[in-house]
């Protein structure tokens, strides 16, 4: 018998064997062969119905792969490689410009109204919807989870081949940054004290030893794993598709798997894209009210002038509100980027000032304990709910069905921040670190924080969560070393917050409302950092001297619509990830080494090798696998701004007429260099810098 022949496939370069006519093996052949010269198909495989098989024929025969490239062939496509005409859609931009200038107008107008209303749709929604938040935050858990260490996760976010834009230690550190925000100082301290001094209803005795734990375990539950996970959903399924199937970075576009290209593109993609808009608008506005009532209060601490007027702390947001329209619109990004790493620096710093200025040892025996006690209690904390009382009910109305919903309204923002500076890892890495990253950085943040607090008041000093929230981060540093300079530090990070955190959600926004434009029109900015200035303004109006009573109702509302689309999206990204090139060319192998090894052996017993070789229709290692369906071919088809199919060489990488990405790259430098302000615009989608985007 001759020797097999071995045939290698480079990874990213379709080979000679494009054709289409699927591999077969001749009779008699070794390795691959079975003993009825059915080649690699060694067991019997379980065959389709005659009409199926029939069928597929007949596609073979009317219809070719686009570009003569299998599918299983495919590098990926990333968005920059793609010819997208962006501009402004007037739908999505109208719409949602006119329901949040008709909310604002309402809230500035007619206070009370809003708050009433407002007040009764939280009850409904709370109510009838709250279990919604519950499970959705467990599943997207477990689904997270599945992505990542199943035969998914080694995935590449990114053509294949592609290497990561960033080192490991600055993903990790831009991911970190994105773990630290105005949240930290307001909720750092305030939430774990409120905890053990009122601990959930049937947890612990107030102020324990054991509602110690469990205050400091219910706050790293709220800002943990399950919040990062809602994020990491997100973040995956906008890099996916924009990096891997070379789709526009739109929440619509995630869709395309289930609702098809043309609903995507048409009202159906229009409202996703809404309510992604009107959900950020809300989630980053209420970031943007409590750091205007924190800074606020610590001008109150500083000067001693007594409690300001809300029109001091609209002044505040005023003031706040046109830096970060400045940065968004003008050429000091890299100013405003290297602010914002410096800001992250003194971050850190404060945090380690008051480690080792406070209570060092006992912080140092709480956090891991905490810790501990956290992941124990991770399902009993994910199920505490109406269920167990109208107490309990409450406390999850109040905390964690908030804390949900504002996971939820801010994930379209921070889905993109991560995705911007993911590229090229797989999925299984970018899950792992995700999930872990920000999550031990909010338990040594609210570890510190919380920790020092509680300890405080265990010592016996004048500090509570019962008076305002937004004054407890001052009382923490007024018990330590420094007390007249850290608040001015803390007021400083607080503001840059504000500013880096409101200056990359405008700019997410207009993208979304220009149809995935990497960098858009300055006025389409402007007007959503204006817009959300007046959310933040009507929140403080319905909250009045309350910092939290406004938040919950707005918050939670908004949020209701983005939480149904994060369920679709999860099928939506599954259904993705079943049809990528990598699963196809290993079910391939899987198949075709199976069958092979059973023929060999059943042929040769010990003495047998494999060989690539063709065999009849439907008896190769794709006969249960319809290459030509259109679910796995229509996504490859390269088409113009227009959206007519063009010729493209795969093996190449060029188009038939000649252009490429550096065109469009010049044509939007030239657009942006005019009066940036351009209704359409050609260009790569993955070249936005959306890298900016601190969470609260």
């Amino acid at each position: 018998m001759s020797p097999p022949t071995r045939r290698r496939f480079p990874a990213a370069t379709p080979p000679s064997s494009r054709h289409q006519t699927p591999p077969a093996t001749p009779a008699g052949s070794a390795g691959g062969g079975s003993p009825n010269g059915s080649g690699a198909s060694g067991a019997t495989p379980q065959k389709a119905t005659l009409g199926q098989r029939a069928a597929r024929a007949l596609r073979r025969e009317k219809k070719k792969y686009p570009h003569d490239t299998h599918p299983g062939l495919i590098p990926g496509i990333a968005v920059d490689e793609q010819r997208v005409r962006y501009g402004t859609d007037p739908l999505v931009f109208g719409v949602a410009a006119v329901l949040i200038l008709g909310f604002v107008a309402w809230g500035v107008f007619s206070t009370e109204s809003l708050k009433a209303v407002s007040d009764v749709a939280l009850g409904w929604v709370v109510t009838n919807t709250g279990w919604l938040f519950s499970a959705l935050i467990a599943v997207v858990l477990v689904f997270m989870l599945f992505v990542g260490f199943s035969r998914y996760g080694k995935i590449p976010l990114g053509v294949d081949g592609e290497k990561p834009e960033y080192s490991t230690f600055s993903w990790v550190a831009m991911m970190f940054s994105a773990g630290i925000g105005i949240g930290l100082f307001f909720f750092g301290p305030y939430e774990p004290l409120t905890y053990f001094m009122t601990p959930n209803p049937g947890e612990a005795a107030p102020e324990s030893a054991v509602a110690l734990h469990k205050a400091m375990a219910q706050s790293f539950f709220h800002w943990g794993l399950n919040a990062w996970a809602i994020y990491a959903l997100v973040g995956a399924a906008i890099a996916y598709g924009s990096f891997r199937r070379g789709r526009v970075p739109l929440m619509s576009a995630i869709f395309t798997p289930l609702l098809g290209r043309r609903k995507t593109e048409g009202v159906a993609g229009r409202l996703i894209d809404m309510f992604a808009i009107v959900a950020t608008l809300f989630g980053t506005a209420a970031s943007l009210g409590i750091g205007a009532l924190q800074i606020g209060r610590g001008v109150e601490i500083i000067s001693g002038i007594g409690r300001l007027p809300n029109a001091v702390l609209i002044g505040i947001i005023a003031i706040l509100t046109a830096a970060f329209i400045a940065s968004a619109v003008s050429g000091i990004g890299r100013g405003i980027r290297w602010l914002s790493n410096v800001n992250i620096s003194l971050a850190i710093i404060l945090v380690a000032f008051i480690f080792l200025t406070g209570p060092t040892l006992f912080l140092l025996n709480l956090i891991p304990s905490s810790l501990a006690e956290y992941l124990s209690d991770l399902l009993h904390l994910m199920s505490k709910g109406p269920s167990w009382g109208a107490e309990a009910a409450d406390f999850s109305a109040n905390w964690t069905v908030f804390y949900w919903a504002w996971w939820i309204s801010w994930s379209p923002f921070v889905g993109i921040f991560l995705a911007r500076i993911s590229r090229g890892r797989t999925l299984r890495e970018y899950v792992q670190y995700v999930l872990v990253v920000p999550t031990l950085v909010s338990v040594i943040a609210f570890g510190v924080f919380g920790g020092t607090a509680i300890w405080m008041r265990m010592q016996g000093m004048d500090i509570s969560a019962d008076g305002a929230p937004e004054s407890l981060f001052f009382q923490v540093l007024d018990g330590l070393p420094l007390s007249t300079i850290t608040p001015l530090l803390a007021m400083f990070c607080i503001a840059i917050f504000f500013i880096t955190s409101a200056d990359s959600a405008s700019l997410v926004m207009g993208s979304l409302s220009q149809r995935g434009k990497p960098h858009p029109d300055r006025k389409v900015t402007v007007f959503w950092g204006l817009a959300m200035m007046g959310i933040a303004v009507v929140m403080l109006l319905v909250g009045g001297n309350q910092a939290l009573s406004g938040l919950p109702n707005l918050i939670i509302v908004s949020a209701l619509p983005f939480a149904v689309i994060l369920l679709l999206m999860m099928v939506a990204l599954i259904r993705d990830l079943q049809t990528d090139p990598l699963i196809i060319r290993r079910e391939y192998a899987t198949a075709a080494l199976e069958n092979a090894v059973r023929a060999g052996i059943d042929e040769h017993g010990d003495d047998f090798a494999i060989t690539v070789e063709k065999t009849p229709h439907g008896q190769g290692a794709g006969a249960d696998f319809d290459s030509h369906d259109r679910t796995v071919t229509d996504w490859y088809q390269r088409t113009d701004e227009d959206g007519k199919p063009v010729e493209y060489d795969y093996e190449s990488g060029e188009y038939a007429d000649g252009w490429t990405a550096d065109d469009d790259s010049a044509a939007a430098t030239e657009s942006d260099d005019g009066n940036g302000d351009s209704g359409q615009d050609r260009g790569s989608g993955a070249s936005g810098d959306h890298r900016r985007a601190p969470v609260s």
